[in-house]
């Protein structure tokens, strides 16, 4: 049975855990539907996985519409979700019309990264037809704002401002909060209190699904290694096995421990 934003919904009340990786081809999309993953991420991460790019921001909406469908193709029983681009939805306008464009192309969600100043445009998307996961924390294309890649919401004041940005952008009909590279605290904190699915990336044990980058979890990325990646290739002893073994040690709750998270 294909996964849907119902069944993640469902996942959560019965506090049943749930997988994420991202895909950018068929293949690989395939096989991820068959291992089990629930949700597949059409990242922009691709810009540094595949492109060879120092960050996501020269990422376009013609890669991100191209490796959607390569993703659709493989009809995976993951629900597919994918990134828009940075400044891709930086007015309303043009997010409802770049989120028609990743939807038709086979997307079944959209993920936008930002705080509050997102919920008019989530709010438009919602309305109409078009699932969001808002992605709060640190988020990769405001890495030039951001000044490197640091634990976000470090500190009660930051906290709280995280924990009201999640809440505006549910309170706008965000379907999915992710938090990427948060304390484990407010990672659990703000699964408590949101009341829709949370997809954890550095988050902590206590988010509702885990994702991580494919290609990090095959122990193949190149460059700095963030505490919050684990090889499973290791354990796996193939691509497949990797794949399920990550796949089954997020639905354990095996992982992440306290290794691969950030303490506060």
């Amino acid at each position: 049975m294909s996964t849907t934003i119902q069944s993640l919904r469902d996942y959560r009340e019965k506090g049943q855990k749930f997988s994420c990786l991202t895909a950018y081809d068929a293949t690989f999309a395939g096989l991820l539907s068959d291992c089990g993953i629930d949700v597949q991420l059409v990242g922009d991460s691709l810009g540094m996985v595949l492109q060879g790019r120092e960050s996501t921001v020269p990422v376009s909406m013609e890669d991100m519409v191209y490796h959607t469908e390569c993703v659709a193709r493989a009809q995976p029983e993951s629900l597919v979700m994918t990134d828009l681009p940075f400044m891709s939805y930086a007015t309303t306008g043009q997010c409802l019309h770049n989120a028609a464009r990743l939807m038709q192309a086979g997307a079944q969600m959209v993920k936008i990264e930002g705080t509050d100043w997102m919920a008019e445009s989530v709010h438009q998307l919602t309305e109409r037809g078009v699932p969001v996961c808002a992605h709060l924390g640190l988020t990769p294309q405001f890495i030039n704002k951001l000044g490197g890649y640091r634990v976000q919401g470090k500190g009660a004041e930051a906290a709280e401002r995280m924990v009201a940005h999640a809440r505006r952008l549910v309170e706008a009909g965000a379907d999915v909060i992710l938090l990427e590279c948060v304390t484990s605290s407010l990672g659990t904190r703000i699964t408590r209190e949101v009341g829709v699915p949370v997809i954890g990336i550095g988050a902590g044990p206590d988010t509702d699904g885990q994702v991580l980058v494919l290609q990090d979890i095959l122990g193949i990325s190149r460059g700095h290694k963030p505490r919050f990646v684990k090889d499973f290739l290791q354990e796996g002893g193939s691509v497949e096995g990797a794949v399920r073994a990550y796949d089954q040690a997020v639905k354990n709750g095996e992982f992440p421990d306290s290794k691969h998270s950030f303490s506060g």
